[in-house]
């Protein structure tokens, strides 16, 4: 069960760093939030590491192209939805995200080679319809057409993020995941920060950097998830993101759900249960019967 926890954990800590976001996204530019994320990240890690000398394992990789590309499709995916999500609703954007489970499931089968099976798309695919249900009342599609592009690009690179994190399984430590992730983004993203830097209060600075432990959480979690266990078991299980943003949204703006978001919540559940059902089988079957 490490993959399935690992994953249900990250998208927690994504719907913890989304309402974070929220609340900074009326007061920062896009490029100052993912500078202070990849800044704080990095200054945890080497002060951890001076505390505690070589915590979290070895900083060299054998596959530093791997995860360049890893760190580009990170910053992708984040201006992305920053983007799309200034000119649209976040229901809007998030029904783009979610049809993120069916890349990485394709991209598993493209590129890794892994079994998924029909029983785990169909599964998927009521997943995606209990989000359908619980987002259609406020669904309008009258957004700028540019701005579901940069959404459906910002999924294309999350999904491109989840392929890659499978290809580095077998690194080992968190050590390498954080610096090889942070630190291009760093380099690429500071000059763009420099230019447009609001100067942020004490309380701000404190919500920045919190919103850099909570990416830097999700990103370790995704990463461990895909290291335990394949595509086909995990990717149906990132629609219980939708559960937390319910939870968040009573929680910190006492947004009741309506019956629709109850009856769509109650859909993702059921599917994500069954998928694992049909995962557990699928990887139980010998190669040649898939």
């Amino acid at each position: 069960m490490k993959g399935p926890v690992y994953l249900v954990t990250a998208m927690a800590l994504f719907g913890l760093l989304d309402a974070n976001s929220k609340l900074l996204s009326g007061l920062y530019p896009a490029s100052q939030v993912i500078v202070s994320r990849y800044a704080a990240l990095l200054l945890v890690l080497f002060a951890a590491r001076a505390i505690v000398p070589g915590l979290g394992g070895r900083l060299t990789t054998a596959h530093p192209f791997l995860h360049l590309g890893r760190a580009a499709m990170m910053i992708g995916s984040g201006f992305g939805f920053f983007l799309a999500l200034r000119e649209i609703p976040l229901a809007e954007g998030y029904l783009v995200y979610f049809t993120a489970p069916f890349m990485t499931l394709g991209l598993a089968a493209l590129v890794l080679k892994e079994r998924t099976g029909p029983a785990v798309w169909g599964w998927s695919l009521l997943g995606f319809a209990g989000v359908l249900v619980a987002m259609w009342p406020g669904l309008a599609a009258g957004g700028p057409l540019h701005a579901y592009l940069w959404a459906f690009f910002a999924t294309v690179c999350y999904a491109a993020v989840m392929t890659i994190n499978r290809l580095l399984r077998h690194e080992t430590g968190f050590a390498v995941l954080i610096l090889w992730s942070s630190l291009p983004g760093l380099i690429l993203v500071a000059p763009f920060a420099a230019m447009s830097w609001v100067a942020p209060p004490l309380l701000d600075l404190a919500a920045l950097s919190v919103n850099g432990l909570l990416a830097g959480g999700a990103t370790l979690c995704l990463a461990i998830a895909f290291r335990h266990d394949s595509a086909a078991r995990l990717a149906p299980l990132e629609f219980s993101a939708l559960v937390f943003a319910l939870a968040f949204d009573l929680a910190i703006w006492s947004v009741w759900p309506s019956a629709w978001t109850m009856g769509g919540a109650a859909i993702v559940v059921f599917a994500c249960l069954m998928s694992q059902q049909a995962a557990k089988r699928l990887q139980s079957k010998p190669a040649g019967n898939a």
